[in-house]
């Protein structure tokens, strides 16, 4: 190969793992059905039922977008809308036995993604500093990207 790896800017390796991690990340979600947005919700609702706007703060998207999202999530039964039994004017999203399922199905995908790094909680640790760094978020934890 002419223009080796090793010899590519840290911009152009990150630019491309990126890409290539989406691509598969993608595939693997087509197969079950699911969008990476979906996803990220399933993930959320772990800590149990949320409202629309608590999981757009947590997912750092639109109310707008993460209405589609959750209307998706529901149209095929990974998620329901209910009344929140606090305060009958509010409604929240719960995720499913459905979606329960298909988050397990998704959960062994990670670690099929990569290959096993000498140090994978520095790897994260880094990639939340340039995620900060360019972002300008300094109030992005450690836990956040989990």
């Amino acid at each position: 190969m002419a223009d080796e790896l090793e010899h590519w800017p840290t911009g152009r390796l990150l630019s491309v793992a990126a890409r290539l991690v989406e691509q598969r990340w993608r595939e693997r979600l087509d197969e079950h059905g699911l969008t990476h947005a979906g996803l990220i919700v399933l993930h959320l609702l772990g800590a149990g039922p949320q409202t629309l706007g608590d999981l757009a703060r947590e997912a750092r998207v639109t109310a707008q977008t993460m209405g589609r999202t959750v209307e998706n999530l529901s149209r095929d039964g990974r998620v329901r809308i209910v009344v929140d039994p606090a305060d009958r004017r509010r409604r929240l999203v719960e995720r499913t036995p459905m979606g329960a399922v298909a988050l397990e199905l998704l959960g062994g995908v990670e670690g099929s993604m990569f290959p096993e790094l000498d140090d994978p909680e520095g790897f994260r640790g880094q990639l939340l500093e340039i995620i900060r760094y360019v972002g300008g978020d300094p109030d992005i934890r450690y836990g956040d990207a989990r």
